[in-house]
């Protein structure tokens, strides 16, 4: 049952999360961009079952496999996020078409650790997937809260006119000329 209840809750967050990621939303840097991905973590790491009793090893390694795609994922899910200041010093975010192809590249990658678990006969928890999640949206949360802070720590002194948007930060993959944040 605590598969299941996992699972429900890596649908719903994960659901929330696409829904957020692809509308324009302001960065709030002074939130705790860490607590949902600790939550996640605690829920994940709560069960026994994450490492298959009779083979340590092997899940462990799949285990790591699974966190260091959660950790590139959430990375190249930052950095291919479009991020801009508003003249009122907002800093606001958005998915990009390369936020996308990370998304689907983890996705495919978690599947064919998955398979390999599959071929080797371990027993796979929900937790290992979960733990994953979470360390993606850790390390997204940090780099949007640092490219966030990056920006908002340069905007202009002078009032801009109405109307008027600074120059955006540059994603990977989405097109534009590098602004003003350091890469």
């Amino acid at each position: 049952m605590v598969g299941l209840a996992n699972a429900l809750v890596i649908v719903a967050v994960v659901a929330l999360v696409l829904v957020r990621q692809f509308r324009a939303r302001p960065i709030d840097t002074d939130r705790r961009w860490w607590l949902l991905p600790l939550i996640l973590g605690v829920i994940a790491l709560r069960e026994p079952g994450i490492l298959d009793a009779h083979h340590h090893v092997e899940s462990a390694a799949l285990l790591a496999v699974e966190l260091l795609i959660g950790l590139a994922m959430g990375a190249g899910w930052a950095w291919t996020t479009h991020v801009w200041t508003e003249p009122d010093g907002a800093v606001w975010s958005k998915g990009t078409k390369a936020s996308a192809a990370v998304w689907v590249a983890g996705i495919a990658l978690r599947m064919g650790v998955f398979a390999i678990g599959a071929a080797l006969g371990l027993h796979q928890h929900s937790s290992a997937l979960l733990l994953g999640f979470a360390a993606s949206l850790l390390v997204r949360a940090g780099i949007l809260t640092w490219r966030a802070g990056d920006l908002g720590a340069r905007k202009p002194l002078t009032p801009q006119p109405l109307g008027a948007t600074s120059r955006p930060a540059a994603a990977y993959g989405d097109g534009r000329p590098a602004g003003e944040e350091r890469l």
